[in-house]
């Protein structure tokens, strides 16, 4: 090559400053080209100035080593992003005259990826990361689905990563001694790359995570990764990072196999957000998620503090979203068994904040009235719930109190329920009447279960052995209520022997009941092995 003059001055970055041979470079570089073919015939010293050049100083020497050693170049891991960025930047990819092609040796560098050592793949990744150009190019999804390849071998086929590999975080973990290996447990086995991958960028884990699902990675193993990614970047970074990186969790999360993530760790994640600013769109993730699995819930779980600026104690709008998620979608169909936990758990739930004196009647009725009656077997915490927020919300108007007992499904109170009710005074009258009625009406429709038409039942179950006499007493069956005109304060010690009473007969007749079960399953047992007991059948069951 001819001597070279140096005739183009090149700041880069305000970095260093650069004399070079414009001759040399323009010969390699079509960008230089193009831009000196507009100066047409201009001499004397030229100044170019770089605001933007990928890898700043470092990345423009290696490339000039490139164009004043003829077109070679030590092309390594240690250098390879510098390097291509370096060529795409200067368009180096069809030069000028037939020579070689720093784009080129680029690429046959990376087709070698296979070769490298786990370390090399972090090296050139952390390059990648360092320079800001993980969105766009090639060569980190190559990085990235080399070591999710490596990653979903070492889970599939042993414990050890890669035997051709040297570095540090490999021989931690070498299958080369038996006793190591016996040590080892198989959360360790799975896990050795976590603490590797902590250099990651919240974008750079994004598109890692994107590729492990590609690869019908283990979503149980993920989710661990992510939440371990999570704990140890959080104790070095600033709020607005920790809002990014937990944004990112909850959104690789979201798309994830829900049935593989607990439903204790998106409350941890929930937990972690209270405090940070984050985006509406994955806060809204997060509750959906957790509304999915919310019959897998515990009451601890949803007694969430109250944001900032609210007065009353937990976070009942939180709570009634999860619910909305669970109706709208929940984690496959809502079965009445998934529905039934939840309206336990959101029993629990409203009798735990019913003492909130800041609690407002509307967020009461809200939890009260959020699932279908089918939902309820029985209504007793909630009569225990309106109990404790009556005792507490003494200055509500009678409307007031109305409005709450209309939630009630008198006829799934208990006997013991609608005893306490009929006395309580916190309680509308009318309340108490419904309670005694719909008692009434049970107790009818258990004595009309028995087949026998007469005023007697004979019962061959009966301690000693003789036939037990019902007798059906109808005036003791009613209740008289005189249009509107009852008063209750002063047959109240009437209503409650009364009602007294039909616990008592209630309670008798379960215990027929549970003696002819007995009898049945006799029955069913002798007949199974071929004797016949038709003779002690008991009248109601023949």
């Amino acid at each position: 090559m001819e001597a070279c003059c140096c005739n183009l001055e090149v700041d880069v970055n305000g970095e260093e400053t650069f004399m070079v041979d414009k001759a040399v470079i323009t010969q390699y570089s079509n960008k230089f080209a193009r831009l000196f073919g507009k100066c047409g015939g201009a001499t004397g010293k030229l100044k170019v100035i770089f605001h933007d050049f990928p890898g700043g100083a470092e990345g423009f020497e290696l490339m000039l080593k490139f164009c004043y050693n003829n077109g070679i170049a030590d092309i390594s891991p240690s250098n390879l992003f510098l390097a291509r960025c370096a060529a795409e930047y200067m368009e180096m990819k069809e030069p000028v005259a037939d020579i070689s092609n720093l784009l080129e040796l680029t690429e046959k560098s990376l087709h070698e990826i296979n070769y490298w050592t786990w370390s090399d793949v972090l090296i050139v990744l952390k390059q990648c990361q360092n320079l800001l150009v993980l969105d766009c190019s090639e060569m980190v999804e190559k990085c990235l689905d080399t070591i999710v390849g490596r990653l979903v071998l070492a889970s599939e086929a042993s414990p050890c990563p890669s035997t051709s590999s040297t570095d540090s975080s490999w021989i931690r973990f070498s299958c080369d001694s038996k006793s190591t290996e016996s040590v080892k447990t198989s959360f360790t086995r799975l896990t050795w790359w976590f603490e590797d991958l902590l250099f990651f960028s919240p974008l750079l884990v994004a598109m890692l995570v994107k590729s492990m699902l590609t690869r019908k990675m283990d979503h149980v193993l993920i989710s661990k990764f992510l939440l371990y990614y999570q704990k140890a970047k959080f104790s070095t970074s600033t709020t607005e990072e920790k809002s990014k990186i937990i944004e990112m969790v909850i959104d690789m999360h979201y798309d994830m196999d829900l049935s593989c993530v607990p439903c204790k760790t998106l409350f941890g994640i929930l937990r972690v957000t209270l405090g940070l600013n984050i985006s509406k769109c994955s806060r809204n993730r997060l509750e959906t998620m957790i509304g999915s699995q919310l019959d897998q819930a515990t009451l601890d779980n949803l007694l969430v503090p109250s944001p900032y600026g609210i007065s009353y104690l937990y976070d009942v709008n939180l709570v009634l979203r999860f619910l909305k998620a669970f109706l709208r979608r929940g984690n496959g169909p809502v079965t009445p068994i998934r529905m039934k936990k939840v309206a336990s758990l959101i029993d629990l739930y409203t009798a735990e904040i019913a003492p909130d004196p800041c609690l407002k009647i509307s967020k009461f009725l809200a939890l009260a009235t959020a699932l279908p009656d089918s939902a309820r077997d029985s209504y007793d915490e909630i009569y225990q719930a309106m109990d404790m927020y009556l005792e507490v919300h003494a200055q509500l108007s009678k409307e007031e109190r109305v409005k709450i007992c209309c939630v009630l499904n008198y006829e799934k109170l208990s006997p013991q329920a609608c005893l306490h009710l009929s006395q309580n005074k916190k309680f509308p009258s009318k309340s108490a009447v419904q309670a005694l009625i719909s008692q009434q009406s049970k107790l009818k429709n258990l004595l009309h279960v028995t087949p026998s038409t007469s005023s007697y039942n004979d019962s061959p179950c009966s301690s000693n052995g003789s036939a037990q006499k019902v007798k059906k007493d109808k005036t003791s069956e009613q209740v008289v209520l005189y249009a509107g005109n009852f008063d209750l304060s002063t047959d109240n010690e009437k209503l409650k022997a009364h009602l007294q009473g039909m616990q008592w007969r209630v309670m008798e007749l379960e215990k027929f009941c549970r003696k002819m079960q007995v009898q049945m399953a006799k029955i069913t047992k002798s007949k199974a092995s071929g004797n016949s007991y038709a003779k002690s059948l008991p009248k109601l069951c023949s």
